[in-house]
């Protein structure tokens, strides 16, 4: 493994993020290993039924880094939320219905981002948030970030988001910032 070889980028729809779940599952599974996260083999098997399910919305778009040679090394996805989404439900104190409002176009809910480490700090993680959303016609970003990962807050902060609330966005799940950008 050379960390010094170029990394590509590339953007992909739903029909090729779903050909390419191996790359995908391979740097969730890695990257998500690591403490904080804990995430065991249970945890990655959830992911990827939820992955297969989202790969199937036409507005899907991911993001994959890979070496020269096609070794993955990072992974963004997302899609718009839709005006049912829960994802406002689930912060520790409600938000204002205009911060909240959702309509299928206005939003676009970052899943994932990853990257293994041995690549991070090499600003793979802005390109692929770059390429994801490139042309993006949405407003704003939103994504949930654990406060226990000074990395990951900085490059969130560094690029311009801001965070709007708390939330455990799933049961049982450890306390994240909820944190949005704006596009436009």
């Amino acid at each position: 493994m050379s960390t010094s070889e170029t990394i590509t980028v590339e953007r992909l729809d739903g029909p090729a993020a779903a050909r390419a779940e191996e790359a995908f599952t391979l740097v969730y599974a890695e990257a998500f290993a690591e403490p904080p996260y804990d995430k065991g083999s249970g945890d990655v098997d959830a992911n990827f039924r939820r992955f297969r399910s989202q790969v199937r919305k036409a507005t899907f778009r991911a993001a994959l880094a890979r070496t020269g040679d096609g070794e993955p090394v990072g992974i963004a996805y997302g899609y718009p939320l839709s005006p049912a989404t829960g994802w406002w439900d689930r912060l520790t104190t409600p938000v204002s219905e205009g911060l909240r409002r959702e309509d299928g176009h206005r939003t676009f809910g970052l899943m994932e981002l990853a990257v293994r480490a041995p690549w991070r700090r090499r600003g793979v993680a802005r390109r692929m948030h770059e390429t994801l959303l490139a042309g993006a016609t949405e407003e704003r970003v939103l994504l949930n970030a654990r406060p226990d990962v000074p990395a990951a807050q900085a490059a969130y902060r560094s690029w311009g988001y801001r965070k709007v609330g708390e939330a455990h966005p799933w049961e049982g799940a450890d306390l994240h910032d909820v944190m949005v950008l704006r596009l436009r």
